[in-house]
């Protein structure tokens, strides 16, 4: 894997020719581990994320590499992309249910078995979905976002992704969250283990987030980001802008409120019937 890395850095830093037989064969060798989850773009590391730079790297590389394609079905379905991210080819022994309906999986991205993926949704180059989560209709998954076992991503929440710059934080969801319909998450925002963001809340690196339990506003630090606390349910709420014309207006604006934490009542609330699995 180290020999990948440096390959890859190598090729990235344009020290080593263009996208000849070598490059080809490495490039689908990496693509062939992001396939199978075996390199991600972000990893647990002594309890903290991390970014692997290189893996954004690579898949950068594919977009420089790649040339546009046609990859129309036939000449009323016309579909145009670059040829080193065609879709994915999943298999019925990957274990993934995708039903049928215009939901695309584009190559480089992992899906784990037990995965269920309702049209039309859309999951991007370089994102992980851990087993046993659900995609809802109108979801997407964006590049790189990292989304672990369990989840249930409702129709349409938006996860946003990014590619760059290589060292951004990608959105990453964790194990047992729950994602509200017409919900976002968006620029490296972490949302831990068990969490329950609300419908329509929006969760950005930018966004303060006020805990009303805790009595805390929680902010993306320098350097860092946004994290919501495991357990932790977020509603949209609002806050008067401070100002005298603010208060003449009445102008407030929009913010997430965590109003309380996960306990049994919202686990009845948010549990998903193994039957729709």
């Amino acid at each position: 894997m180290q020999d990948l890395q440096e390959r890859i850095e190598e090729l990235y830093r344009g020290e080593s020719g263009n996208f000849d037989e070598a490059a080809r064969k490495l490039f689908a060798e990496f693509m062939a581990l992001l396939n199978s989850g075996a390199v991600r773009a972000a990893e647990l590391s002594d309890s903290k994320w991390r970014v692997n730079h290189w893996v954004k790297q690579g898949i950068l590389l594919g977009f420089r590499w790649g040339v546009l394609t046609d990859y129309s079905i036939n000449p009323e379905f016309r579909f145009f992309d670059k040829s080193t991210f065609p879709l994915k080819k999943l298999r019925i022994s990957d274990g993934v249910r995708q039903v049928p309906g215009g939901s695309s999986v584009r190559d480089g991205s992992y899906v784990a078995p037990g995965v269920v993926i309702m049209p039309p949704a859309y999951v991007n180059v370089g994102a992980c979905v851990e087993a046993g989560s659900m995609v809802d209709s109108h979801a997407l998954v964006g590049s790189c976002a990292q989304i672990g076992r369990r989840v249930h991503l409702s129709a349409g929440a938006q996860i946003g992704g990014v590619l760059e710059p290589v060292g951004a934080m990608p959105v990453i969801i964790e194990d047992e969250v729950l994602v509200g319909g017409n919900s976002g998450v968006y620029e490296g925002t972490i949302v831990s283990r068990r969490a329950v963001i609300g419908a329509g809340t929006i969760l950005t690196g930018s966004t303060p987030l006020f805990d009303l339990v805790k009595e805390k506003v929680y902010r993306k630090a320098e350097g860092s980001t946004l994290i919501v606390p495991p357990g932790a349910v977020v509603v949209p709420g609002s806050r008067t802008l401070a100002g005298s014309f603010a208060a003449q207006h009445g102008i407030s604006v929009s913010c997430p409120l965590i109003v309380k934490y996960r306990d049994e009542r919202t686990d009845a609330a948010t549990v998903l019937e193994a039957a729709l699995r």
